[in-house]
């Protein structure tokens, strides 16, 4: 049986052109559904990775800018973590930044606990919405591998990646990986 894979798109969804949407089109992966894409709410957001993970035990997380805040706070609530086998997360936003947090006031502040399973932090050196140094820093307090990915942005449809073959290489490392770490 193959391990399930549940894709985390960030604030405001990710359309048909980016790597994930792509991914779940191309390898039959799991988009988690939020109920506002637009203004999201930790909280709600959190409920609907809890019920994903409930039913896709197992599962790989590949989440992207937003939806690598979430996994962090996610995982540092939910009784579940435990049926998470890895984390792919990929251009973590920095929703801490000051003119962030009129929009999204609710993800403040980051959540800095260890994740309970592996994880790999996969981040730009240009990214708009996240330093390499602090993305750097986030990946050394959730416990997860850092890759430089080089400059290719916020590492999303504008980045003009395509199906991401550097991350989908990272995704089957990931699956391959024993629980625990």
């Amino acid at each position: 049986m193959s391990t399930p894979v549940l894709i985390l798109p960030g604030w405001h969804n990710s359309g048909p052109d980016h790597w994930q949407s792509r991914w779940e089109v191309a390898h039959g992966y799991t988009r988690v559904l939020q109920h506002n894409w637009d203004f999201p709410l930790r909280g709600d957001w959190m409920i609907q990775l809890e019920e994903a993970v409930l039913a896709n035990p197992n599962a790989v997380l590949v989440a992207h800018s937003l939806g690598c805040v979430l996994v962090a706070a996610w995982a540092s609530h939910s009784l579940n973590s435990h049926k998470v086998k890895s984390a792919l997360l990929v251009a973590p936003a920095d929703v801490e930044r000051p003119e962030m947090q009129h929009m999204l006031h609710s993800w403040s502040p980051i959540v800095r606990e260890r994740l309970p399973f592996p994880s790999v932090v996969a981040a730009s050196r240009n990214d708009p919405y996240c330093s390499l140094l602090r993305a750097s820093a986030l990946a050394h307090v959730w416990g997860s591998r850092l890759v430089d990915c080089g400059s290719v942005g916020h590492i999303n449809t504008d980045s003009h990646l395509g199906d991401w073959a550097e991350g989908y290489a990272l995704l089957q490392d990931l699956q391959k990986e024993k629980n625990g770490h």
